[in-house]
């Protein structure tokens, strides 16, 4: 299991949480200290629509990419097969994809506090999404959000020929997309 592995040992999948967990600390740290007073508010904003914006990308890439694209979508069927298996994007994509998808179009557009703010918003819900997903297959929680998104969840893994429930963290473009159930 290297580093481009999608199943991975114990210790590297915890690691990628960890991983994420301290670029959201280092990030917010640099933002907090070093921006621009001036700048305060519209960073905060851009924050914001980073974290909202997650939803939608969660929702695309789950529906559009895992289930439609090769090699994400063969990648994807391995998880769906083994669903309680340490399986993955490898942090060295799913960080790359970040940051060039997010960070470097935002740093062309605005500049580089903006990047990195929204680049934070969007970091914050990948590792949120991260600990859910992880949740729905491992955790026996007692919340009933928990067990909403663990059904939601169950019924997308059972659901191999006319898929549904794609949202893992909220199931709101399920609803709009009338993707939730079947």
């Amino acid at each position: 299991m290297g580093i481009f592995s999608l199943e991975h040992g114990k210790w590297a999948y915890r690691a990628d949480f960890a991983l994420y967990g301290a670029a959201v600390v280092l990030l917010a740290s640099v933002l907090v200290l070093d921006a621009p007073h001036s700048q305060r508010f519209a960073i905060v904003g851009t924050a914001l629509v980073g974290l909202l914006g997650w939803s939608a990308i969660e929702y695309v890439l789950h529906r559009f990419v895992l289930h439609g694209v090769q090699p994400f979508q063969g990648w994807h069927a391995a998880h769906h097969e083994r669903p309680a298996a340490l399986i993955s994007a490898p942090t060295v994509l799913s960080a790359s994809l970040i940051l060039l998808l997010v960070f470097v179009p935002a740093w062309l557009l605005t500049d580089g506090w903006s990047a990195s703010a929204l680049t934070l918003g969007v970091l914050t819900r990948y590792l949120a999404y991260a600990v859910t997903h992880h949740a729905t297959h491992h955790w026996r929680g007692k919340s009933a959000w928990l067990k909403l998104r663990k059904h939601l969840h169950a019924l997308h893994h059972q659901r191999i020929k006319s898929p549904c429930c794609y949202g893992v963290t909220n199931a709101f473009w399920d609803n709009v997309f009338r993707s939730k159930r079947k």
